[in-house]
């Protein structure tokens, strides 16, 4: 499993952790090529099933990147994406594939250096985990 590369999905909210992603870009810090970074207009729309949808697609891990508490440029949307995600984890952990592959992020505009490091951790974490068990099962089933 040494060569195993998690396929990660990073929800960022445009205001904030999408800004400091592309901040990382910027000063130069590197983060993990296979973190796959979609634009949101907030994290307070990404659903439990955008979340799940991710991990029956073939992600080993799902990241949730929002604004810091108090930033959300829509009032509460980081908190109602942190319920969402803890909802999710315990959902994953209840089936027995593990809520850790699922995470929350908080972040400023500014912080490209949180992102990379927030990014390069979670996908450290996803590749000790090994891959989604349910990768192989929904590839198999949709043939």
């Amino acid at each position: 499993m040494a060569s195993f590369e998690p396929i990660i999905v990073a929800f960022a909210c445009e205001y904030c952790a999408y800004t400091a992603a592309d901040m990382a870009g910027i000063q130069r810090l590197s983060y993990p090529a296979n973190v796959n970074v979609i634009k949101v207009p907030c994290t307070g729309k990404v659903d439990v099933l955008h979340i799940m949808r991710a991990l029956q697609k073939g992600a080993d891990g799902v990241l949730v990147a929002g604004c810091l508490d108090g930033d959300c440029h829509f009032k509460k949307g980081n908190n109602r994406a942190a319920k969402r995600v803890e909802y999710v984890q315990k959902t994953l952990n209840d089936i027995g594939i593990g809520g850790e592959r699922v995470q929350m992020a908080y972040m400023s505009a500014g912080q490209g250096n949180v992102f990379a490091s927030v990014a390069t951790e979670f996908t450290e974490k996803i590749r000790a985990l090994g891959p989604n068990p349910i990768k192989g099962g929904a590839q198999k089933a949709a043939a």
